[in-house]
C-alpha cells in the first residue's frame, strides 16, 4: 500500500482496507524503488520457505526427501566412540541419535541435513548421487584405455576416504625391512600414507556437492592426482596453501565431525604437512592447481619401479628390498597354489586385509591368477594359481633388477 496512512483515501477504499486487514499481510511503500525492493525480499522469503533456493552452506540445508529413518544408528554410535577417544567429545557413548544430531547441528526442523546424510546415511548416494569417489590406476602417465584397475566407491564420507586411501596404498610400491631393530617388521610406502589421506580427505570434505561431478583419484606411473569439483574460498590463494593459513571449510557442518575423528585438522596445516612429509622422504613438493575443479598432484619417485631402500639397510639383505604387494603375491604362488588365508599368513597379516582382496581381484581380472575351482569362486577350498601370463610378468619384473 502506497503512503504512510489511509486518511486521504476514498471512503470505499478505506472500507475495503478495513475489511481485508485481518486476512492479508500488508506492507507500505513510499516510492517505486521501495516497492521493487519489498517485492524481491518477499519473493526470496517465499522461495526459501519452499526450499527452492538456499541461503547458507549446502551441507546445512535439509536433505531433500530424507527422514531420520534413512540414517544409520550404528554409524552414529561408532562415531561417538571414535570422537570421544580422539578429541574428548563431550557426549556420553549412550547418547541417543537425536542428541548427537542436535549437538552437531545436523537437523533442520527435525529433518536430517545434507551433512547428516553424508556422515551417517544408510545409502547416502541415494539422495546425493555424485557424492561417490572414483578411483583409477593407469600404468602410464596419461589417461588411456584399457584401465587396469577402476573402482567406484559409495558410502559415508568416512567410508569414501578409507576405501580410496586403501585403493592407492594397495597400488604403490612398498618397502619391507628386517626385524633387526625389533620384533615388528618396518614397512615404508613409496608415498607416506598420511599424505595420500590428506589429499583425499580434503577433496571429500571441501568439494562442491551441488556439482554433478565426483571426486576422482587417479594413480599414474609418475604421480597421484586427486581432483574434486570445487574451488578455493575467496580468502585463500594457491600460494597461501603452501604456508600456515586459516581454516576455511567449504562444508563447515561436514568438516566438524571429520575433525572430531581426526580425519582433518582445524588449523589449516594440512597442505603444509603434505609438503613437509614429501620433502622428508625425498619426494618433490605436491602441486595444487585450479583447473575445472581443484587438483592435488603428488609426485612419485621418478624412473623407478620400486622405492629405493633406506641407507640404513645394506643391499646384501634381500628382505630389505622394496616390492609391491602384487609382486609378493606372485612370488608366493610360483611353487604351488595357495588359498587367500594362506597368502595372507605368508604376508605376515593377522587377517585377510582389504588391500589383499583388492590385489587378488585385480590379478584375477588381468588373468595373472586363476581359480583352482573356477566353477565355485566362493568355495572355502578355493585357491589361486599363477598363470603363464603371471609367470611371464614375474620374469619381466626380475629383469628390472627386482630380487
Amino acid at each position: 500500500m502506497k503512503g504512510a496512512d489511509d486518511l486521504r483515501r476514498h471512503a470505499k477504499m478505506q472500507a475495503l482496507i478495513g475489511r481485508v486487514g485481518n486476512e492479508l499481510i500488508r506492507r507500505r511503500y513510499a516510492s517505486t524503488a521501495e516497492l521493487v525492493a519489498g517485492l524481491y525480499a518477499a519473493l526470496v522469503q517465499y522461495l526459501e520457505a519452499h526450499e527452492l533456493i538456499r541461503n547458507g552452506p549446502f551441507d546445512a540445508a535439509p536433505c531433500r526427501n530424507a527422514t531420520l529413518a534413512d540414517l544409520d544408528e550404528e554409524r552414529m554410535a561408532t562415531f561417538l566412540r571414535r570422537a570421544r577417544r580422539a578429541r574428548g567429545f563431550p557426549l556420553p557413548e549412550e547418547a541417543t541419535p537425536g542428541e548427537l544430531l542436535t549437538h552437531l547441528n545436523l537437523l533442520d526442523d527435525d529433518r536430517p541435513t545434507n551433512a547428516a546424510m553424508l556422515l551417517f546415511g544408510k545409502q547416502p548416494q541415494r539422495f546425493l548421487i555424485s557424492s561417490e569417489v572414483k578411483c583409477a590406476h593407469f600404468h602410464g602417465q596419461e589417461v588411456a584405455k584399457p584401465i587396469p584397475s577402476y573402482q567406484v566407491y559409495k558410502g559415508t564420507v568416512f567410508d569414501l576416504v578409507d576405501q580410496a586411501v586403501d585403493f592407492v596404498m594397495s597400488k604403490i610400491n612398498l618397502w619391507v625391512g628386517t626385524r633387526e631393530a625389533g620384533a615388528a617388521v618396518p614397512v615404508e610406502y613409496e608415498i607416506p600414507r598420511e599424505v595420500v589421506a590428506e589429499a583425499i580427505v580434503n577433496a571429500v570434505a571441501h568439494r562442491d556437492y551441488t556439482s554433478n561431478g565426483s571426486v576422482q583419484v587417479m594413480l599414474f606411473a609418475d604421480r597421484l592426482e586427486v581432483w574434486n569439483p570445487g574451488a578455493l574460498p575467496p580468502s585463500l590463494t594457491l600460494e597461501k596453501l603452501r604456508h600456515p593459513h586459516g581454516s576455511v571449510p567449504f562444508n563447515p557442518q561436514l568438516a566438524e565431525p571429520l575433525y572430531l575423528t581426526k580425519y582433518i585438522e582445524r588449523m589449516g596445516t594440512g597442505t603444509g604437512d603434505m609438503i613437509r612429509r614429501c620433502r622428508e622422504v625425498g619426494l618433490p613438493e605436491p602441486q595444487f592447481t585450479v583447473s575445472d575443479g581443484f587438483v592435488t598432484t603428488i609426485w612419485r619417485k621418478a624412473g623407478q619401479v620400486t622405492t629405493s631402500q633406506p641407507e640404513s639397510q645394506p643391499e646384501s639383505q634381500p628382505e630389505s628390498q622394496p616390492e609391491s604387494i602384487e609382486l609378493r603375491v606372485l612370488r608366493l604362488l610360483t611353487k604351488e597354489p595357495l588359498s587367500k588365508s594362506a597368502i595372507s599368513g605368508a604376508l605376515g597379516q593377522k587377517e585377510i586385509s582389504g588391500h589383499l582382496n583388492q590385489v587378488i581381484r585385480v590379478l584375477l581380472n588381468d588373468q595373472t591368477l586363476v581359480y583352482t575351482l573356477p566353477d565355485k569362486p566362493n568355495s572355502r577350498l578355493q585357491q589361486y594359481r599363477l598363470t603363464e601370463k603371471g609367470r611371464l610378468l614375474l620374469g619381466v619384473l626380475r629383469k628390472w633388477n627386482l630380487p
